[in-house]
């Protein structure tokens, strides 16, 4: 399973612009290397990146082969109202993680 690292200010003013960090390990395959035999590796990738704030987008990252392996992705939203921004990865074969960090505003 993967590991994140998400920062997040647990405070912030109504209207004030808060910046949003995240860093997610994963061993990503590019699918062009080749196994000791010939036989290509299969790409395994992160593909998609999404965060909501109470269950409205604020950020969306399509993901490509040239990223690195562990994505560090920084994004800024405007606080409105308390509540949780849900964080979520997916990729091939299957790989999905989903976080959540909350923020209370003032």
């Amino acid at each position: 399973m993967a590991e994140t690292l998400i920062s997040v200010p647990p405070r912030a003013r109504r209207g004030e612009i808060v910046e949003i960090k995240t860093l997610i390990s994963h061993p990503m395959e590019t699918g062009y290397r080749r196994s000791q035999l010939g036989a290509r590796i299969p790409r395994d990738i992160i593909r998609l990146f999404v965060c909501t704030y109470n269950g409205a987008e604020v950020f969306r990252a399509a993901l490509h082969p040239a990223i690195a392996a562990n994505p560090f992705i920084t994004f800024s939203t405007v606080a409105t109202e308390t509540g949780t921004l849900t964080f979520h990865w997916t990729g091939d074969n299957g790989f999905s993680v989903k976080e959540t960090a909350e923020i209370r505003v003032e």
